[in-house]
């Protein structure tokens, strides 16, 4: 579980193919957090499990991405010296400042435009249909792992934009993003339970029994 706060921005230091996937062993910079074998990181908000080898370079850490993930997420398309976005998993005594991620990516979408006009960035993404059920007007997203506030919704174009803040370009990775660029989508958890429990009541109301 994690918040959406990011910690640190990382870059990737090697990206090897394997049986099962790749292996990602991401340079984490200054960043002063020291996971235990085991740990969660989010990735550019993809959990991910902390699995150190001994040719790891020294002070990177070292990931197993397995094919699934690779298909799920946009890690699939990262090549070595991208930039990423790096979280510790929560604890009891972490502040929430953002909301609750799972790292368990929804979806991936693309960036439409990105705009820059007095003082206000925003950044509006195009999603699948079925990504845009959970999207709500002032609710919450995490885009490649970053805790953000839904600022418009246009259901029929498939299309919602997110507003940043200096601080928020300064912290991720978002200054890096061009129109066109992939992203990592998770929705809010809680709508997703709602909305889940609304369409089993739908299908039994009407006797619907598609899935």
């Amino acid at each position: 579980m994690f918040t959406g706060i990011i910690q640190a921005t990382g870059r990737v230091a090697r990206l090897t193919s394997t049986d099962t996937g790749v292996r990602l062993v991401v340079d984490p910079g200054d960043w002063s957090y020291t996971p235990s074998l085991g740990d969660s990181v989010a990735v550019s908000g993809v959990c991910l499990t902390y699995a150190p080898h001994a040719d790891d370079a020294p002070g990177c850490l070292g990931f197993d991405v397995i094919h699934e993930t690779l298909a799920k997420t946009k890690l699939g398309t990262l090549a070595e010296g991208d930039r990423v976005n790096l979280e510790s998993c929560l604890t009891p005594t972490t502040p929430m400042g953002g909301h609750f991620v799972q790292g368990h990516v929804d979806t991936t979408a693309s960036v439409q435009a990105i705009e820059s006009a007095d003082g206000e960035y925003r950044v509006v993404v195009h999603a699948d249909a079925a990504m845009m059920r959970y999207i709500i007007p002032k609710g919450s997203i995490a885009i490649d792992g970053v805790s953000l506030t839904i600022a418009d919704v246009d259901v029929a174009s498939h299309r919602f934009a997110v507003a940043l803040i200096p601080t928020t370009l300064e912290l991720t990775t978002f200054s890096d993003l061009k129109v066109g660029d992939a992203v990592n989508l998770e929705a809010d958890m809680l709508v997703k339970a709602v909305v889940h429990n609304l369409e089993l009541v739908r299908r039994q109301v009407t006797g619907d029994s598609q899935t």
